[in-house]
């Protein structure tokens, strides 16, 4: 969460954000790759595995973007890719968070926890790619 969040707030193309940045992916694949196998909770594959999934195309299709740079638009799916990723992970924070409660319903805590960081997500997203797209010239 640090790296990500570090990433998305400071200055993008610098030799730090691109430290930072792939430390973020290689901690986020650490954490896909090691929740793919946990089962406990549901006893077979469930919803976190889904997110898990999720969240490695997130990565995958962000690093293709800015490794392979396959059209002009490589930039923007880059930041875009990668601001989705942050966000997931903002997602699980406060699913995990709002899913401790006692007595609270499980999945219904997990709906609300997703619906309120992707709107939040969407709002911040969208200011961020206006001013993605003023500054960068196809």
């Amino acid at each position: 969460t640090i790296f990500g969040t570090y990433i998305l707030v400071t200055m993008k193309g610098t030799k730090v954000h691109a430290f930072m940045g792939y430390a973020y992916v290689a901690s986020m694949l650490i954490v896909n790759i090691t929740a793919l196998m946990i089962y406990r909770l549901f006893g077979s594959f469930g919803i976190f595995h889904y997110a898990a999934i999720m969240s490695l195309i997130n990565l995958s299709i962000g690093m293709y973007a800015v490794i392979k740079k396959p059209n002009k638009r490589w930039l923007i799916t880059h930041l875009s890719w990668m601001f989705w990723s942050v966000f997931g992970l903002y997602m699980a924070f406060v699913s995990e968070v709002l899913t401790r409660i006692p007595s609270t319903p499980f999945f219904a805590m997990l709906g609300l926890a997703t619906a309120i960081v992707a709107v939040v997500g969407g709002i911040i997203f969208s200011y961020y790619l206006r001013a993605w797209k003023r500054k960068i010239i196809y």
